[in-house]
């Protein structure tokens, strides 16, 4: 997936302040200590669940939202390791009851690539300053059959035989880079991981 560009790149030496791009490293954990405010929490929960299984890809997200509370950090990791994606996220809660007045809410999730049924990217293409192409954004959708949300449809009164139905939502798990939002290199990186569970998610 990595170029021998990206390969040959310095491992993250911790000194970076969370929120550094990450595009630039090859290895998850060196990825995740350069941008994730909690990496220790994502790492360990992350490779609780790969055990000894390689990382084929992965794309990595954090979002500060501003509240009355204060600041609240947002913070989400997608691993591939070629039979299951492996989903991360965290999200600050308040509790009074804690030292700070906040809680780290960590959750894992984990599915069988054969549980994916698409996979769909879209990717704004333009031109830089001087003509050429650059990759200006990208939105990766992947949707499962599993139902997320059920829905009634109510019965037509003027057919023939009124039957009721319902209909239902898929879960779907959408990721979206930009050059606002995280730059040509995170752009790029999600292009990557989008093409590699396209060829990986069974037919």
């Amino acid at each position: 997936m990595f170029s021998k560009a990206t390969r040959s790149r310095p491992a993250a030496s911790g000194t970076h302040p969370a929120g550094t791009d990450w595009s630039p490293y090859a290895r998850l954990e060196d990825a995740a200590e350069v941008y994730f405010l909690h990496a220790d929490v994502a790492l360990d929960a992350i490779t609780g669940v790969l055990g000894r299984r390689r990382v084929r890809g992965f794309t990595l997200e954090r979002v500060v939202d501003l509240t009355e509370a204060g600041a609240s950090v947002w913070q989400e990791a997608a691993v591939c390791d070629g039979r299951r994606l492996i989903l991360w996220h965290s999200e600050e809660l308040a509790d009074s009851s804690a030292p700070g007045g906040t809680v780290l809410d960590s959750s894992v999730q984990v599915l069988p690539l054969d549980a994916i049924g698409h996979v769909g990217m879209r990717t704004l293409v333009g031109h830089d300053q001087l003509g050429r192409r650059i990759d200006r954004g990208v939105y990766l959708v992947l949707a499962t059959a599993m139902p997320h949300e059920l829905s009634a449809v109510p019965a037509d009164p003027d057919a023939a035989l009124p039957v009721a139905s319902a209909k239902f939502r898929p879960e779907a798990f959408r990721f979206s880079k930009s050059l606002d939002d995280g730059g040509a290199g995170q752009i790029a990186r999600l292009i990557d991981f989008g093409r590699l569970l396209g060829r990986l998610v069974p037919g």
